[in-house]
């Protein structure tokens, strides 16, 4: 069967190897909950639907619009499997509870690096941002570059500042994006080191310069996150 969860999801899981992502926009904060709540129902009602999925989460937007899914599969080979025999009669039911939800995109990723703080390694996270960069055509060589890059930066600072957990960069399989899943203590930590001055995430120094301006660089968005809901088999 289906069980709930409250526990994040391990994104450094040895047997994931087809990390998806994917947007919704439901409209109001109270749409948001409509949703995790349709989604709940309908998932727990059934059986886990393939041994190729190891765990779905979904997270709501501080924006109180945006719903964001995470799914990791071993393989692609096993969602496509899901999509042809799993995956309609959840959508169709989820569209009734709450009709009008806006699917605006589901990408497929690799996870390339990651870094975890090393002091606090069961820290539960109080706040999920994503980093959602898109650059101009597909090139994964300039993918992974951009990343160690930004390994490169963040490995200058004398002193990080406090409240992040873990970063987990993500490569999409078109090689167009990235997306990095970082967790942090809270929303605000991660405000603060937005503005923060000096060294750190979002300052002026060379190297973070030179990641904000990389060739191809099209666009990146940071959007805050609440855990809302873990689905695990049973």
């Amino acid at each position: 069967m289906t069980r709930r969860t409250d526990i994040h999801p391990d994104l450094t899981h040895p047997h994931v190897d087809a990390p998806f992502f994917s947007t919704w926009r439901v409209g109001t904060p109270e749409r948001q909950r409509q949703t995790v709540d349709a989604v709940a129902r309908t998932w727990t009602r059934r059986p886990w639907p393939a041994p190729g999925l190891l765990g779905y989460h979904l997270y709501a937007g501080h924006d109180g619009s945006t719903l964001l899914h995470h799914s990791q599969w071993r393989s692609e080979q096993a969602y496509e499997a899901f999509v042809k025999t799993h995956r309609q009669e959840r959508v169709d039911e989820i569209d009734t509870a709450v009709p009008g939800i806006e699917r605006v995109r589901l990408d497929r990723y690799r996870r390339y690096r990651s870094t975890i703080r090393q002091d606090r390694p069961a820290l539960v996270p109080g706040c999920v941002v994503i980093v959602d960069v898109e650059f101009e055509g597909p090139d994964p060589d300039r993918q992974r570059a951009w990343v160690d890059a930004v390994f490169e930066a963040l490995e200058s600072e004398p002193n990080p500042h406090p409240g992040g957990i873990s970063a987990h960069f993500h490569v999409s399989t078109d090689g167009t994006r990235v997306l990095n899943y970082a967790e942090w203590e809270t929303a605000q930590a991660h405000i603060d080191a937005l503005a923060a001055p000096g060294d750190g995430v979002g300052s002026a120094t060379a190297r973070w310069q030179r990641v904000q301006s990389w060739p191809g660089l099209k666009r990146s968005t940071v959007s805050r996150y609440d855990h809302a809901l873990g689905l695990v088999p049973d």
